[in-house]
């Protein structure tokens, strides 16, 4: 699924709600792929937040544009495939978002929605990984994805996983390795908690940046 995802809220709202400190950041309401997306670590002891590249190149990658093609890892195999496995036991991450588009098909076209949580900040379950070559560092991720909830269904047959307060620091913990315990958060996120408003096609091209890409069309 190519979601793309926005993060409007102020940088004090992510600093309270994450317990991060940000030191460079600025309010985004297209954010897609091979893009730096806002993304929370953790030692073991502090959170640290700072910028990923969305698209996965793994450390072992002969050429990094195979990022392209890693903007996503299923959960439910992320734990059988070679570039996620590692991961999922020491390299996890959240990425931080207000919001994510996706397109709705009918028998005419597509049409991009904006999914929103509690109209609040949210965090979605990531993997991380640092690769080098003799010219540049790339740090980048993958955001995992699920099946669908009941809200979700109507729209796409996947969706991000969505982690909660509980699941967020299951995540974040380092020192749990254990398969079951990580993929047990890795799961769809309670419909119930979830609301989407149509929005412009002009989401569909990446260069457009401003708040018109989240007003709702009813408006």
């Amino acid at each position: 699924m190519a979601v793309i995802i926005t993060l409007t809220a102020t940088k004090e709202q992510i600093e309270e709600q994450l317990d991060v400190q940000l030191d460079d950041y600025e309010p985004r309401f297209n954010i897609a792929p091979s893009q730096p997306v806002l993304s929370v670590i953790s030692d073991g002891e502090k959170r640290k937040a700072g910028y990923l590249r969305w698209g996965l190149v793994p450390v072992w990658a002969k050429d990094p544009k195979i990022g392209y093609k890693m903007i996503n890892a299923r959960g439910e195999t992320v734990d059988e495939k070679p570039a996620f496995k590692r991961l999922l036991k020491r390299r996890r991450c959240l990425i931080v978002a207000d919001g994510f588009y996706e397109w709705k098909r009918t028998e005419e076209t597509k049409r991009p929605y904006r999914i929103t949580v509690n109209d609040s900040i949210f965090t979605l379950a990531g993997l991380w990984d640092r690769w080098t070559s003799e010219k540049e560092e790339i740090v980048s991720c993958t955001i995992l994805t699920t099946a669908p909830n009941e809200f979700m269904k109507d729209i796409h047959d996947r969706m991000p996983v969505i982690l909660g307060d509980a699941e967020r620091k299951v995540w974040l913990d380092s020192s749990i390795e254990d398969k079951e315990i990580i993929k047990d958060v890795i799961k769809p996120y309670p419909a119930q908690f979830m609301n989407a408003h149509e929005v412009s096609t002009i989401v569909n091209n990446p260069r457009n940046e401003s708040a018109e890409c989240i007003r709702s069309l009813s408006e």
